[in-house]
C-alpha cells in the first residue's frame, strides 16, 4: 500500500530519511535533492496554480540509475513521479507528497541519427527542437513541433502525445516515434515498438504513448525523421467573424487540402499577439487563419491558389501570403508566441486543451464568448484549428482566489461544453490532475473501469504518477456533488499556488 498522503510532520519526516538513505546508496551526491530549499523547484509544472513539494528530487544520469530508483520505490512502496522540462500544462508531473520525483533532465544524450534509414535515436531528456538541429545537416527534421519545443523534452512529448501548429499534416507523437525503452514499476527493462514498419503482437507502442507517465519510465527513444520541404509558404487570411473562419476551415479540408499547418487566432488573441511580437497580423479581423503549403514549389504554388479560392468562397476579408521566408517565420511567430502574449495581459492566465470536430469550432467560440459574461472574465482564443484541437487563454489574477475560482469554473465549463458538441476534454496537453474531474463527465463508470484495468497492468502496485489521469468511482461521486451547470467548484484536496 501506498504511504498515505495524510502522514503527520514527523511520520514524514522519518519517511523521507528512509528513501532518502535508500537513493544514497545508488546516487551520486549532485543527483539528489531532498532539501527544501532545492526541491521548491520541482513542485509543479507549468499548470503553476497547483504545487506540492515531494519528499526528494532524483536526477539520474543512466539507464541503470533509474532502474535502481525504480527499484528502491518499489521495496519501499514510495509514489514516483516522472519528470521532463516541466513544460506540461496539465499538473501531470506535479509531485506527491509522500513521492519521489525523477527528473529525467541528465538523460540528453543523443545517441545517434540515422540518415539513410531516417531515424534519430535519443535519450529522453533530449530537447523537442534539437532533434531537428541534429538532423538538420542531412536535410531531415522531427515533425511534431509545440509551442514550447524550445524546452519541452522527447520524453515528455511521449508522456502527453504532444502536437503543434504542423500536427495535421504530420501528425503527432505517436505518428512519428518507432520505439521506446523504458522500465516498469517491477523495475524490468521493456521496448515497445521496433525499428522495423511495424512489430508483432499488439501495439503497446501507442498504449504508452500519451499514458502521461503512469505505465513506465521512458529512457530511450527512436523517432522518424523527414526530409525537410524544398520550400513552404503561408496564407493569412482574415474574417470578420469567427464563425466565418471555422467554416473555411472545414471547406479546406472538405476540398481535399491537407496543409501543412492550419491555425486560427480570434480577435483578442491577434491584438494581444501583435502589441508583443509585430508580426504583421491584420488588426481589422475578428480572426485570422494561418495556412501553410510546403513541398517543391510546383506543389505549394497548386496549393496556395487551391486554398485561397476556398478562403475566398467562404468569406476572408484579405489575403495574404508570405513572400519570404523571413515573413513566414514572422507570420509563425505570432502563433507561437501567443501564450506569452497572454502573460502581458493579466497576472495569470490559464490555458485550456479542448478538441471538438472542425464544424463545430463556431460555435465553442460563441459559447466562450458568452462565459466570459457569466465568469466576468476575459478569455483569448488560439487553436490547432485543422484538428478542432482549442487552446482558449482565461486570464485572471491568481492573488484574487474568487477570480481563480471563476477561471475554473470558466475551464471545466468550456471543456464540457467540447464533449456536448462531439469531442473530448484534451487534444496534447493531457489530463493530469487539470482536467481529471472532467473525465467523469465524458467517460461512463465502465470504461474508467477499464481505462484502471490497463493501467494495473502495466504497474500494479499504483505507484507511477498516482491519482492523476484517471478518477475513481469514488472520486467521481464526490466530484458529481460539487457539480454546477457552467463548471465545476475548485479542488477541495489540492494544495494551489
Amino acid at each position: 500500500m501506498n504511504a498515505p498522503a495524510d502522514l503527520s510532520a514527523h511520520a514524514l519526516f522519518q519517511r523521507q530519511r528512509e528513501v532518502v538513505q535508500a537513493l544514497m546508496a545508488v546516487l551520486p551526491n549532485h543527483c539528489l535533492l531532498y532539501r527544501e530549499e532545492d526541491t521548491v523547484a520541482y513542485d509543479c509544472d507549468g499548470l503553476s496554480a497547483y504545487r506540492c513539494l515531494p519528499l526528494a528530487v532524483a536526477l539520474p544520469e543512466t539507464e541503470s540509475q533509474v532502474q535502481r530508483i525504480v527499484q528502491i520505490c518499489r521495496r519501499l512502496e514510495v509514489p514516483i513521479v516522472p519528470r521532463g522540462a516541466g513544460t506540461g500544462l496539465s499538473g501531470g508531473a506535479m509531485p506527491i507528497r509522500h513521492g519521489v520525483v525523477v527528473s529525467l533532465s541528465r538523460l540528453r544524450k543523443i545517441l545517434g541519427v540515422d540518415s539513410y534509414a531516417r531515424t534519430a535515436t535519443l535519450q529522453p531528456g533530449v530537447r523537442n527542437l534539437a532533434i531537428s538541429e541534429a538532423a538538420a545537416p542531412y536535410g531531415l527534421y522531427y515533425a511534431p513541433d509545440p509551442s514550447s519545443q524550445i524546452a519541452c523534452t522527447i520524453g515528455g512529448n511521449i508522456a502527453e502525445n504532444s502536437g503543434g501548429v504542423h500536427c495535421l499534416k504530420y501528425g503527432l507523437t505517436v505518428h512519428n516515434v518507432l520505439r521506446v525503452r523504458a522500465i516498469t514499476m517491477d523495475g524490468d527493462i521493456v521496448e515497445f515498438g521496433s525499428l522495423a514498419p511495424d512489430a508483432p503482437g499488439l501495439d503497446l507502442l501507442a498504449v504508452l504513448i500519451g499514458s502521461e507517465g503512469m505505465f513506465a519510465i521512458v529512457t530511450e527513444v527512436t523517432v522518424k525523421l523527414i526530409p525537410r520541404p524544398q520550400t513552404a509558404q503561408v496564407i493569412m487570411a482574415s474574417f470578420s467573424d469567427v464563425i466565418q473562419g471555422g467554416d473555411a476551415v472545414a471547406g479546406i479540408i472538405a476540398a481535399g487540402i491537407i496543409p501543412a499547418g492550419l491555425e486560427m487566432m480570434d480577435r483578442a488573441a491577434i491584438h494581444a499577439v501583435e502589441e508583443f511580437i509585430h508580426a504583421g497580423y491584420d488588426l481589422d479581423a475578428s480572426a485570422i487563419l494561418l495556412c501553410e503549403s510546403d513541398g517543391t514549389a510546383e506543389e505549394v504554388a497548386d496549393e496556395i491558389i487551391r486554398m485561397s479560392t476556398v478562403l475566398r468562397e467562404f468569406g476572408a476579408t484579405r489575403i495574404q501570403i508570405s513572400r519570404s521566408e523571413t515573413e513566414r517565420l514572422r507570420f509563425w511567430s505570432g502563433r507561437k508566441n501567443a501564450f506569452p502574449a497572454a502573460g502581458r495581459l493579466a497576472p495569470d492566465y490559464y490555458c485550456m486543451d479542448g478538441t471538438v470536430p472542425r464544424r463545430s469550432i463556431g460555435p465553442l467560440l460563441a459559447r466562450i464568448e458568452a462565459m466570459e459574461t457569466r465568469y466576468a472574465l476575459r478569455c483569448i482564443n488560439v487553436f490547432h484549428a485543422g484538428d478542432g484541437n482549442m487552446h482558449p487563454l482565461i486570464l485572471f489574477n491568481g492573488n484574487d482566489l474568487d477570480e481563480w475560482h471563476r477561471a475554473e469554473a470558466f475551464g471545466a465549463d468550456i471543456l464540457e461544453s467540447c464533449v456536448e458538441l462531439g469531442g473530448t476534454i484534451t487534444g496534447e496537453h493531457g489530463v493530469g490532475i487539470e482536467k481529471i474531474r472532467s473525465m467523469c463527465v465524458q467517460f461512463s463508470p465502465e470504461e474508467r473501469d477499464a481505462f484502471h484495468a490497463v493501467k494495473r497492468a502495466f504497474d500494479a502496485p499504483g505507484l507511477l504518477n498516482p491519482d492523476k489521469g484517471i478518477p475513481s468511482r469514488a472520486r467521481c461521486a464526490e466530484y458529481g456533488k460539487m457539480h454546477v451547470r457552467g463548471g465545476l467548484l475548485p479542488h477541495p484536496d489540492l494544495p494551489r499556488f
